[in-house]
């Protein structure tokens, strides 16, 4: 029997929870591809079902969704990049050898050396000029990004005014560059460590909000957005324009995946319209660390984990 590595959540709690241990290699089947995961990445998701630091309700929620005491899906990861290594006699869209990135959502399953995955499953080839570490890094937070504007209907404003609040993170990083391709004006929501990324993404105005309370702006926006699911509509309701809209990432409005939003995310990339933020990249055997570093809350963009790439510090 052929064999893997994979990262197992044994129960909820602390990063330490994680073991990497070796497991069946998964078997092909007709209608799947059997990819070679190159490269993770380790994102809030992944942190808020290992850990069940939500509210008492969200947490009850959880759990009868992923498991009581442990997560029922073992191996977590939401996002990869790799290689196809077989395609099942069923398939068609991809061959031997293709790169590949792609998103997993509940069923999860990406902290490993394989995968299998549905052929008709949110994967795509990559962007043809994008790293394994890149191409992991872009599907979580431009996804949930373009998803949030989207509902926000932010392809109907010309010129909109657009507030993103925990403009740092996987999610807010992307948000950014996602209004940015819209034409909006852009105020981000950040601490002052963030300000070196917000200048390499040409952000127009910066509120600092170790500095400021960004409720006492003086401007009306169309668009508030928080990233990270730290403020609510209440505290924002007076920076909105009438008809405006807020969105934030805390609650059980999950993003719905989209095929369609993979797609648009690698030719943003390949026409440079769009960039992969990268925080910091962990070895496999490290992923306990990369779970602490991601819990610490002061990550910029994202946390990758190289699994079959040969890790050089």
């Amino acid at each position: 029997m052929q064999t893997m590595k994979a990262a197992i959540c044994t129960r909820y709690g602390a990063p330490e929870q994680l073991e990497i241990r070796e497991l069946p290699k998964p078997v092909c089947q007709e209608n799947q591809l059997l990819v070679r995961i190159m490269a993770a990445s380790v994102n809030s998701g992944d942190v808020k079902v290992r850990s069940l630091a939500v509210s008492r309700f969200q947490k009850f929620i959880m759990k009868i969704i992923f498991g009581f005491y442990k997560p029922r899906r073992s191996i977590l990861g939401t996002v990869f990049s790799g290689i196809v290594e077989q395609t099942g006699k069923k398939t068609s869209r991809f061959k031997k050898g293709d790169r590949v990135f792609g998103m997993t959502g509940f069923r999860f399953g990406t902290h490993a050396e394989y995968i299998t995955l549905n052929e008709a499953g949110i994967v795509a080839c990559m962007p043809a000029n994008a790293s394994f570490e890149e191409a992991a890094a872009l599907p979580f937070g431009w996804h949930t990004a373009i998803y949030f504007l989207d509902k926000a209907g932010i392809r109907k404003f010309e010129n909109p005014n657009v507030l993103i609040y925990g403009s740092t993170g996987s999610v807010g990083s992307a948000a950014v560059q996602v209004v940015r391709f819209y034409g909006a004006t852009i105020t981000a929501v950040c601490s002052s460590a963030g300000g070196e990324l917000m200048d390499q993404l040409r952000v127009d105005k910066v509120v600092y909000y170790d500095r400021l309370d960004f409720t006492q702006l003086d401007e009306k926006f169309d668009i508030i957005f928080d990233a990270v699911g730290y403020t609510n509509k209440k505290i924002c309701q007076p920076l909105l324009k009438k008809g405006g809209s807020f969105l934030t990432v805390n609650g059980m409005v999950m993003a719905s995946e989209k095929i369609e939003h993979l797609q648009l995310i690698c030719d943003l990339f390949e026409k440079g319209k769009c960039s992969a933020v990268i925080d910091k990249v962990f070895p496999f055997s490290e992923i306990v660390a990369a779970h602490r570093y991601v819990d610490a809350g002061k990550k910029k963009g994202n946390v990758d984990v190289r699994i079959n790439i040969p890790f050089v510090a």
